[in-house]
This record gives C-alpha cells, sequence and structure tokens, in this order.
C-alpha cells in the first residue's frame, strides 16, 4: 500500500481527496492506495475515519479530488459501487430494515429467483447463529444478535468490498471477537475495510491506516501503525 500517481490501478485508490462538510474540512488532499485484503483504519474521534469510510461507496463525495473502487468512480458511477461495495455501520438498528432477520436478509437478494433466494437466506440464518429467530421481532434480538443480521444481510449480496464502520464498539468482549472473525473471514472473497478503535482486531490484518486531524498520519505494517498511534496519545 503506497500513495502513488497511478490512481486506478489498485482495488481502492483515493487522489488528492479532500471533504468538506458543513464548511468545515474533515478530510485534506488524501492520496492512497489500497491493494491489501483486509485494511484496519485507527485514530481518535473526530480524526476522519468513518468520513474516509463513507467515501468508499460514495456515501460522502469528495469536495476534490477522485475516489475509485475496482475502477469505479464513487461520484460518477455511483450505482455501481454501491453494488460492489457492502457497508456495515456501527448500528445496526441504522441498517435493519425489514421487521424480520428473514425478510431483512431477503431484502438484500430483491431480483434473484425466489426458491435461490429463500435457500441462500436460510442457509446465512443457520450460519450465524439466527436460524431459531428467523420469524422473530429484529427488534426483539440482542445487540450482538443485531450486528450479527446487519453484518449477514450484507454478506448475503456477496459484495467485492466491505467496509464496516466501528462494527464492534456497541458489543461485548465475546460478541465483538465474534464479529471480527466474521469480517476478516472474508478476505479470501472480498476486500476487507474497517475501521475500529478494537486495536487487536488492527492488528490481525494486513494493513493499517492511522488518521489524525483529516490526514493520514501513518500506514503500513499494523503493529508500527499501532504503536504510532500509541506513542501520539502517550
Amino acid at each position: 500500500m503506497a500513495s502513488s500517481s497511478q490512481v486506478g490501478v489498485a482495488p481502492i485508490a483515493l487522489d488528492r481527496v479532500s471533504v468538506q462538510l458543513d464548511g468545515r474540512s474533515v478530510l485534506h488532499d488524501i492520496s492512497v492506495e489500497l491493494t491489501a485484503s483486509t485494511i484496519a483504519v485507527i485514530g481518535a474521534n473526530g480524526s476522519g475515519k468513518s468520513t474516509f469510510a463513507r467515501l468508499l461507496n460514495g456515501l460522502i463525495a469528495p469536495h476534490s479530488g477522485a475516489v475509485r473502487v475496482h475502477g469505479y468512480d464513487t461520484v460518477h458511477d455511483r450505482a455501481a459501487v454501491r453494488r460492489l461495495v457492502g457497508f456495515v455501520f456501527t448500528n445496526p438498528d441504522a441498517q435493519i430494515l425489514m421487521p424480520t432477520p428473514a425478510e431483512d436478509l431477503a431484502l438484500s437478494l430483491r431480483g434473484r429467483p425466489k426458491a435461490e433466494a429463500a435457500a441462500r437466506v436460510r442457509e446465512a440464518l443457520d450460519t450465524n447463529g439466527l436460524g431459531a429467530h428467523a420469524g422473530a421481532a429484529a427488534s426483539t434480538l440482542s445487540g450482538g444478535q443485531k450486528q450479527m443480521l446487519a453484518l449477514a444481510s450484507v454478506l448475503i449480496a456477496q459484495p467485492r468490498v466491505i467496509v464496516a464502520d466501528e462494527p464492534t464498539t456497541l458489543l461485548d468482549l465475546r460478541n465483538a471477537r465474534r464479529i471480527g472473525d466474521l469480517l476478516l473471514a472474508q478476505q479470501a472473497q472480498a476486500q476487507v475495510v474497517v475501521v475500529t478503535h478494537d486495536l487487536d482486531l488492527a492488528a490481525r490484518c494486513d494493513t493499517a491506516l492511522l488518521f489524525d486531524d483529516g490526514r493520514i498520519a501513518a500506514s503500513g505494517e499494523p503493529a508500527r501503525v499501532i504503536d504510532a498511534y500509541r506513542r501520539s496519545c502517550a
């Protein structure tokens, strides 16, 4: 992973990207290429991590510069990017749209043949420990079960890129570990970008980015980047 003028070569490439929100500069002149299978994004609150994550599926557009994901521009090719990138939010309540887990998973497969969709929904429910809750009200699930459902609803669509914005922040240690394990297990099928305060999870990724005041302060081998973060907080 490195900055480069050959933007578009890497699966994820940002070229001189700046973002302003409500008249305030949030990201400043970011240029980076991401080729690793699993990427941790770390840094203090307000450092620009979540804004960076939202750039990758077009939830936020750059004020200047360009973002390309697998060759698609996130502004001009937004529909294609949304099909390509699955996004997992911090709070699963913001992501679960249907009354029951089975319906929520089926929503991600709309347009597929009914028999195929039904079979994949059953498989996803069983694989993620939600089989017994298929028809239950999603609002009655525990926090860990809700986050598992939110992640499963992304994975079932088989995206080529998964972006998870602090997916373990609201979870206890056991459920946080389960979600982290499931995310990192996707690297054979998809590129995984995880924004996290969990430095143990970050250490398990292939590479890491450290954000500070809207800029990338360090990048590369996770142990080195995490050490830089710890030193900056000392």
